[in-house]
């Protein structure tokens, strides 16, 4: 047995225990916010709630950012948008000091809940931890480890739970929302850019806001309970204050710096060709093999996987599947004539990109811009090659 499912069982066998004793009139359940941290995948943030009774010596931290990478198949799954994720049980000290190490602010709201609406969650809680029960299919944007939260207080607290809009909710898109906690010339958000479709492009609704768990925060600071008027939370305390550091750029190894050095290659190449009238068939067949590549890897993203944010996405229309059946054609010497209709539409998938982009269509990496323009420029060229070596 592995040591995660090994910690599921003792965690289990210990909820099961105090399970069959009531909480006491002194518990306190609270939501505890984690702020982002180093790596792309906690840039978000995290949520959870902690259980906290001790006359009961109970003090336990449920959150529903686990996954177990024993899964068969765990990253075909994880590729295909169906991996499980599951709800987890920490001891509240070994969840807290795992953060502190990571140097990530933690911030905890102690709900303002009567003595049942307290056990109705904790009940709840442990029903969704039973193993018939823990595991859901994760979702990025409508069902996490924030929206999780979000709706156990809906279920719980029914129609007596009102979600007042917080002054930090705008009208930003689903990729705003992200990019904002990512650095724009990073790889992180040019992956995301790349790889998400124009789904993500359209207005976030005030309460889609809660996908992040820093609006769980807000929101949660700024909720009421129906019949009282008394707020949701009662008291706020931040636990730890994350160390701000001196964050090491390397610059020359940013994307726009790479995008950029890749472009100035690629022109200067083009440059040499026109005033040598000749053609580099490398540099065309790198192109087509490179932008085909990514374009197959997108349309498998679209169409093969369950990931409800790689849909509509219209990277297509610049790294296009088809290239990579091209590239037979454009590395002969003398390619057949419908190559030069071929990289006409090219350009007119490049136009209609601009007009993607600029009409807020869909949103693109501003970090490709150089490989874009380089791009166009190559293929004018190219047209214009055939047109005056054509037989």
């Amino acid at each position: 047995m592995n040591k995660l499912w090994l910690l599921f069982l003792c965690l289990f066998t210990f909820v099961k225990i105090y399970s069959q004793n009531p909480l006491s009139s002194e518990a306190k359940i609270s939501v505890l916010t984690i702020g982002p941290g180093a790596s792309l995948n906690d840039s978000f943030g995290h949520s959870a709630f902690r259980i906290q009774d001790h006359s009961n010596q109970l003090d336990l931290v449920f959150n529903y950012g686990v996954y177990d990478f024993d899964t068969p198949n765990f990253y075909l799954k994880f590729a295909q948008g169906k991996l499980n994720y599951l709800l987890g049980v920490n001891y509240y000290d070994d969840f807290l000091a795992s953060y502190m190490a990571q140097n990530r602010t933690i911030e905890e709201q102690v709900l303002n809940l009567s003595p049942f609406q307290k056990q109705e969650l904790f009940d709840y809680l442990l029903t969704n931890y039973e193993p018939e029960n823990r595991a859901y299919l994760y979702d990025f944007f409508y069902d996490n480890c924030a929206t999780r939260i979000r709706d156990v207080a809906k279920d719980v607290l029914k129609d007596e739970l009102v979600f007042n809009t917080p002054e930090s909710i705008n009208n930003n898109t689903f990729r705003q929302l992200i990019q904002e906690n990512l650095k724009s010339n990073s790889w992180g958000s040019v992956g995301i850019d790349i790889a998400l479709g124009a789904v993500i492009d359209k207005k976030a609704k005030p309460e889609e806001f809660m996908f992040l768990p820093e609006f769980i925060f807000d929101y949660f600071d700024v909720a009421t309970m129906k019949n009282s008027k008394n707020p949701l939370v009662k008291e706020t305390h931040v636990l730890y204050e994350k160390v701000e550091r001196q964050a090491s750029i390397n610059i020359l190894l940013s994307p726009l710096m790479i995008f950029s050095l890749i472009s100035l290659v690629l022109l200067y190449i083009t440059y040499l060709d026109l005033k040598k009238d000749k053609r580099t068939i490398w540099i065309d067949t790198t192109i087509f093999s490179i932008t085909g590549f990514i374009g197959v890897l997108l349309v498998l993203l679209w169409f093969a996987t369950d990931h409800s944010a790689t849909a509509n996405n219209y990277n297509v229309l610049w790294a296009f599947p088809v290239n990579l059946f091209v590239v037979l054609f454009i590395s002969k010497k003398t390619p057949k004539k419908w190559v030069k209709k071929y990289l006409k539409f090219l350009l007119i998938m490049f136009c209609l990109l601009t007009l993607h982009w600029s009409i807020g269509v869909q949103v693109f990496a501003i970090t490709l811009l150089p490989i874009f323009i380089a791009l166009a420029i190559r293929y004018v060229y190219v047209i214009s090659y055939f047109n005056k070596h054509s037989k």
